[in-house]
């Protein structure tokens, strides 16, 4: 199949020094070039390390039977003992401890593979790694890694992570299930988690409320008083083991506990984040598995003495997917980048990624589903079983809907950073007014007359550039009116919540394209003389001028929109439970 190869440069050479998030400067207006340029390309000894990686996935997964999984309901025990003796069971793990040792751009590439043949393995695969190990290889000492890396890596064990409850779901602060610290420095664990991969396999980290703060503890298969059980039946994913787990006064050892007592939460969410970037690279693989049937069967398939790929509706799905990817891959390897060059906080730009990948990839597989026709209809076709396995993507590691709030809300936090406290002024100060207000003014005025440009863009992309500039321009004044009309109600406002969001996350996208193809053309020629690079243009042009209009929708949106008859008609439903009225 065709990829793109992406990765970070080698980590030795990475510049460690906390660098601020990029998502949180649009929101003030700022668009910090040197954050996401140049693209981070594969180069160096890393390129040959991840090509290696996915070489050895791609060669085992080519004999992975993806109904034998299905019928017997689990991916097989034998296929996590292969991969593990390939290393692919600890990607990122440290070689040290028997992993590959891969960046986190070589790792999300390596998933791409994943999500290509099959959902359900990718989700076990990211379920072990992305989440699973994770928190170990992040927080855990260096004898709490000695003592449970090399198993995981090696595939010898499986991990879980176990967040979610019958009564929390995207409340992960409010957990219900609590940890007693013991005189002994033990932990006595009650409560019930519940859709958990991996639940009743062998490493849990296990997140709990306690006395002293949230707690993350490593709970070992076999302890007194953890039961899993019975096991969920599920629409999709169905080769993936998703558990009930108990804790009935289960004792955790001291040296079980993960970070400090109230590190709990910082840990899970730190870990949720790294773990949404492998999703968006999983479903990029996907959608290029739904292309490549889509192009197969409409090559082949014939209808009115043509083949369906020669009607322009038709073609219009495949060109509308093949740029979708495009983006798709652009902006997680951009996010992935940013990681390995040592960005601090990448958690907006992780939640952006995640949405925009799960919706995506669900569009396209209605897309290719609407090219196939009846045939992928029936039960046995690769698209029907995607179309099972892929509509939990917008739920699961953050719903989309709290992903766009998250994103939204954070921005419009750092906003509110920036901006002087008006009401605190008196107009019997001029002085002091003039001071606060000042740089403020001229701030906004530079913002408007002069808004700050990408900096490093290929020529090719002037246009957009300087369009891109209005936009983020656009997005920090639309942003500062929502917070200076609805105040900390803002917080209550979803539905600006949501363009704002969409904005932020249309403007990412666009920069991630810009870079990319940037890059590409300085490394591979110029677009003019170089067929390969002409046709990366015309892809990237496609992909910037759609999301250039739906950007300006959505900015459309936030002056002009019809919320107040939503609001009424959503109350008339609710009221009347239903459909109200009567024909």
């Amino acid at each position: 199949m065709s990829t793109a190869q992406v990765t970070s440069p080698a980590t030795s050479t990475v510049d460690r020094t906390p660098k601020p998030s990029f998502a949180k400067g649009l929101f003030l207006g700022q668009t910090l070039s040197d954050l996401v340029m140049p693209y981070p390309l594969v180069a160096g000894e890393e390129r040959a390390r991840v090509d290696a990686a996915v070489a050895s996935a791609r060669d085992y997964l080519s004999t992975f039977d993806v109904w034998k999984a299905e019928e017997q309901g689990w991916v097989g025990d034998d296929v996590i003992r292969d991969l593990g003796e390939r290393k692919l069971t600890g990607m990122f793990v440290d070689e040290q401890y028997g992993g590959l040792g891969l960046s986190q751009s070589g790792y999300c590439r390596v998933m791409e593979e994943f999500g290509y043949v099959d959902g359900t393995l990718a989700v076990v695969m990211g379920v072990h790694q992305s989440i699973g190990t994770k928190p170990l290889y992040l927080f855990g000492t260096d004898d709490q890694k000695a003592r449970w890396l090399p198993d995981l890596a090696a595939g010898r064990k499986l991990a879980a992570f176990v967040l979610t409850e019958p009564n929390v779901g995207s409340d992960a602060y409010n957990l219900e299930t609590w940890a007693e610290r013991q005189a002994d420095g033990s932990w006595l664990l009650n409560g019930e988690k519940r859709w958990i991969g991996n639940g009743d396999k062998d490493v849990l980290t296990v997140f709990a409320r306690s006395d002293v703060g949230h707690v993350a503890l490593i709970v070992e298969k076999g302890m007194d008083g953890l039961s899993t059980g019975p096991r969920f039946e599920t629409l999709g994913l169905r080769a993936n083991h998703l558990q009930r787990v108990h804790f009935k006064n289960v004792r955790v050892p001291a040296e079980n506990l993960l970070g400090e007592p109230g590190d709990g939460f910082r840990i899970a969410m730190n870990t949720l984040n790294n773990g949404r970037m492998s999703m968006g690279t999983a479903i990029t693989g996907g959608m290029k598995r739904f292309l490549e049937l889509s192009v197969e069967h409409a090559s082949t398939r014939k209808q009115f003495d043509r083949h369906l790929i020669d009607f322009e509706m038709v073609e219009e799905k495949l060109a509308w997917m093949a740029a979708q990817i495009y983006g798709l891959e652009s902006t997680s390897y951009l996010t992935t980048g940013m990681v390995d060059a040592g960005v601090a906080d990448f958690s907006m730009e992780s939640a952006m990624t995640k949405v925009e990948a799960s919706d995506r990839g669900w569009f396209a597989l209605n897309r290719a589903f609407q090219i196939h026709g009846g045939e992928a209809y029936m039960n046995r076709h690769p698209l029907a079983k995607a179309l099972r396995d892929f509509r939990i993507f917008p739920i699961f590691e953050g719903s989309n809907d709290v992903m766009r709030a998250y994103v939204a809300l954070n921005g419009l936090k750092a906003l509110s950073e920036d901006l002087p406290d008006v009401k605190s002024i008196k107009l019997s100060d001029p002085g002091r007014a003039f001071g606060e207000l000042a740089p403020y003014v001229q701030g906004r005025i530079n913002r408007t007359l002069r808004p700050e440009r990408l900096r490093g863009a290929h020529p090719a992309f002037a246009g957009s550039v300087g369009r891109l500039a209005g936009q983020v321009s656009h997005l920090r004044a639309a942003a500062e009116s929502a917070l200076r009309q609805h105040g900390k109600k803002i917080q209550e406002k979803q539905l600006v919540q949501k363009r704002l969001a969409e904005v932020a996350s249309g403007i990412y996208s666009q920069v991630a394209v810009i870079s990319r193809a940037s890059a590409v053309f300085a490394r591979d020629g110029e677009p003019n003389s170089a067929a390969s690079a002409a046709a990366e243009k015309t892809v990237a042009m496609n992909y910037l001028k759609k999301t250039e209009r739906e950007v300006g929708r959505e900015l459309r949106g936030l002056e002009v929109n019809d919320d107040k008859y939503v609001a009424l008609i959503g109350r008339s439903v609710r009221d009347k439970g239903g459909y109200p009225f009567q024909l």
